[in-house]
């Protein structure tokens, strides 16, 4: 089953038991999935998307990609004044080295991670600075794949769950877990559909919906 077709399978069985999700499935459509290449090059994108616009997130990776930056060696040589120019705060010039530093000696081998093996994943990600757990659950998902996956320090993902369920206040992050974990084993699917829920409804583009 590819991951399309797991989508549709994960909605499919959540809208049969949930009239929320159902609901919202007939309002906003079906979601598509978004799918990265897993590596350097999606995880530096991941970072990229923290705690930015999607629009500042876009412009950056342009620069990077037209630079070369997708490579960790390429991207290990850039000096700060190179990385500044390209967008990436002080913070993320540390976080991206770290990144590519521990690819290239390989504490970090992702090509060995897999969403089959879901904490593994999760706690080789976590011990790279920079990586918390926003970015190693996106890349869980987007990138390996992992089914049942829900990234609730999302603010568009939490403010999803209070449209969805008609809350006069948007959850935190621990709430975000206690109602996701109803979705299991297809939190990801939710987490899709929210997204583009929140998309069509705020007509503003966010990490997970951007079109």
């Amino acid at each position: 089953m590819n991951r399309e077709q797991a989508l549709e399978a994960g909605l499919t069985a959540l809208a049969a038991h949930d009239a929320d999700i159902a609901a919202a499935l007939a309002e906003a459509g079906a979601p598509e999935p978004r799918i990265l290449e897993p590596g350097f090059a999606a995880l530096i994108r991941i970072i990229v998307g923290q705690q930015v616009s999607t629009a500042s997130a876009a412009a950056i990776l342009a620069r990077l990609t037209a630079a070369g930056g997708l490579d960790p060696r390429t991207f290990s040589g850039f000096d700060d004044a190179a990385l500044g120019a390209i967008g990436f705060s002080r913070a993320k010039m540390r976080y991206g080295r770290a990144l590519a530093e521990r690819v290239l000696d390989g504490r970090l081998p992702l090509d060995r991670l897999t969403g089959d093996d879901p904490q593994g994943a999760h706690d080789a990600l976590v011990a790279v600075p920079g990586i918390g757990r926003w970015t190693a659950e996106i890349y869980r998902m987007f990138a390996l794949g992992d089914p049942d996956v829900f990234p609730s320090g999302d603010v568009a993902l939490r403010e999803g769950i209070r449209m969805l369920r008609g809350l006069e206040a948007r959850p935190d992050i621990a709430g975000s877990d206690t109602r996701s974990a109803a979705w299991t084993p297809h939190r990801s699917a939710a987490a899709h559909l929210l997204w583009r829920l929140y998309r069509v409804r705020r007509g503003v583009a966010v990490f997970g919906a951007d079109r």
